[in-house]
């Protein structure tokens, strides 16, 4: 490891810490330590949400899952870009106006049950978990290219999978949603800076998009051990690769369902002011997620189109490479990083992937916190808990859950591509992504946009689209048939259409909640009509006072 690459990592690290000291909340709130005060700009939250979902999988995994399956897998990029569209016509909006701590308070008190509230709960640490292994995994990735040893006897690998989850883990607990608000907002505006840094040398260098996928597909994809169809392999430019039609539309239905159900992104509207600042958020992140998603494309694209020629020249590359080809898929952007700037590029691009980690971890982590802290703790275990315990309980929480997370990481070491996996850490947050999409985003949409949503309806449908969509990818592996493969490894496409409509139906035969029009008033109406609304329950209310002091 470099001089100049320590110092670029230790620099990373010691911003992240300053800004979490400089921004720790000063009292023991669960307003402050959850939602940040709810005082969240528009500029800093799109930021914020920005560095929060452009996790391992997004800088990584979609640049690797290109230089792997070539235009295939460009749908990763177009299913986490989209997702941000439902979210901006139909969620973020009413979901602040309503207002509470997290996805399972949302339901909980919109539907008045504590059943529909730890259904969610339940669903909620599922996918935080899914989301969180392969982050971690993707920090020990990094720490294994960029240093190449471990501490204390460990791998380089587990090193960085406990080194990175212990520190971020530390930073949310003592410094709560204000410090990773700020901290996700300068991780994203320094990851977008490195993807743009690398973009701008290699497209100096003599790189074209364009011309580069033509190039590529002059000769077929990669070889034997990596093919789907071996007798007809397909190239780089077209479908085929990996994904044949009802996979590629598999994909994207489960990737941009699953963003609206995601509790870490959906949890980040909260500390929003108002409604109409959440979607003034939404619409800039969806512009700015779109811009990283096509510059990722394109970096894959040019690490498959270079690499393999570099492979020939550069001893250091061939340890990584076979036939000039990755060993690990999701070394391509840091390999990229060294190839065009030294150590120094090298150190840039792999602090940025160990960015994207953090921040999403850090985000995943305090989701994790709200709802065991908030919606279980506070709730269920110590209904008379004080703002102090509260926020003690969460941080317990948040350490609990790094430290799970990173176990299971240890136990599930990256290795060569194959047909079926193309990018191992993508592939694991498409898992999360299923189950959000599938569980948790036709119950959201319901909740928010039909009348007749009830509590029954709300868990059967959470727990008939969550069990689907396990039993679904669990389904997925070598034995299954080669038709239904893609369909069984992104479920939503199913899940989530039988989850919609056991939800309607089960609702149909049981009772609506109290209070329906009310909370449909403070989602979908104007401010006038709220304010009209809230005159006339304080006339109704000063009324009885009046009545009660004349008695």
């Amino acid at each position: 490891m470099s001089a100049a690459a320590v110092v670029t990592l230790a620099v990373v690290v010691l911003v992240v810490v300053l800004v979490s000291a400089l921004t720790r909340p000063r009292r023991s709130s669960t307003v402050d330590f959850y939602l940040a005060g709810q005082r969240v700009g528009v500029v800093t939250n799109s930021w914020a949400i920005c560095g929060d979902y452009l996790s391992a999988a997004s800088f990584l995994g979609v640049a690797a899952a290109v230089y792997v399956s070539g235009l295939d897998g460009a749908w990763y990029a177009v299913g986490f870009a989209a997702g941000f569209v439902p979210v901006l016509l139909f969620v973020a909006a009413p979901l602040r106006r309503f207002g509470e701590f997290s996805l399972a308070d949302f339901l909980g008190r919109r539907l008045g049950s504590e059943t529909v509230r730890l259904t969610s709960v339940g669903i909620i640490q599922l996918v935080i978990l899914c989301y969180l292994v392969p982050q971690s995994m993707g920090a020990g990735i990094t720490w294994e290219l960029l240093v190449g040893h471990g501490v204390l006897g460990l791998s380089p690998y587990a090193t960085g999978v406990l080194l990175s989850t212990a520190a971020i883990a530390v930073i949310v607990a003592f410094g709560g949603m204000r410090g990773t608000t700020w901290n996700q907002a300068i991780q994203f505006l320094l990851l977008m800076a490195a993807l743009v840094w690398l973009t701008i040398v290699v497209t100096a260098d003599g790189f074209r998009y364009g011309a580069a996928v033509e190039e590529l597909s002059r000769e077929p994809l990669g070889s034997g051990r990596s093919l789907v169809h071996p007798e007809d392999p397909p190239v780089f430019g077209e479908p085929g690769a990996r994904y044949g039609g009802l996979g590629q539309i598999a994909l994207v239905v489960t990737l941009g369902l699953g963003t609206a159900g995601l509790p870490h992104v959906m949890n980040r509207f909260f500390t929003s002011p108002t409604g109409r600042a959440a979607r003034t958020t939404t619409l800039w992140v969806l512009v700015l997620v779109g811009a990283f998603y096509a510059l990722a494309v394109m970096m894959g694209t040019a690490a498959r189109s270079v690499i393999a020629e570099a492979a020939g020249e550069r001893d250091w590359l061939r340890a990584l490479t076979t036939d000039g080809i990755l060993l690990v898929p999701e070394h391509a952007l840091p390999v990229l990083g060294r190839l065009y700037g030294g150590e120094s590029g090298l150190g840039l691009v792999a602090a940025a992937a160990l960015i994207a980690a953090m921040s999403t971890v850090a985000g995943l982590l305090l989701a994790s916190a709200a709802s065991w802290g908030h919606d279980v703790y506070e709730r269920h275990i110590n209904p008379r808990a004080t703002q102090r315990q509260a926020v003690r309980a969460g941080r317990a929480v948040t350490l609990a859950a790094a430290a799970l997370a990173a176990m299971l990481a240890l136990g599930m070491q990256p290795g060569a591509f194959t047909a079926t996996v193309p990018s191992l850490v993508a592939t694991m947050v498409t898992w999360a992504f299923a189950v959000a999409g599938s569980a948790l985003t036709p119950v959201l949409l319901l909740t928010i946009w039909w009348r007749g949503t009830t509590a029954a309806g709300a868990v059967a449908g959470m727990v008939t689209g969550g069990a689907l969509a396990v039993a679904m990818f669990l389904s997925s592996g070598a034995s299954a048939p080669e038709a239904l493969h893609d369909l069984l490894a992104a479920p939503t496409l199913v899940a989530a259409p039988a989850a919609f409509l056991v939800t309607v139906l089960v609702s149909r035969f049981t009772a609506a909640p109290a209070g329906v029009e009310e909370a449909w008033l403070i989602m979908h109406g104007t401010a006038a009509d709220r304010q009209a609304e809230e005159l006339a329950r304080m006339t109704v209310r000063g009324g009885r006072e009046r009545k009660g002091r004349r008695r």
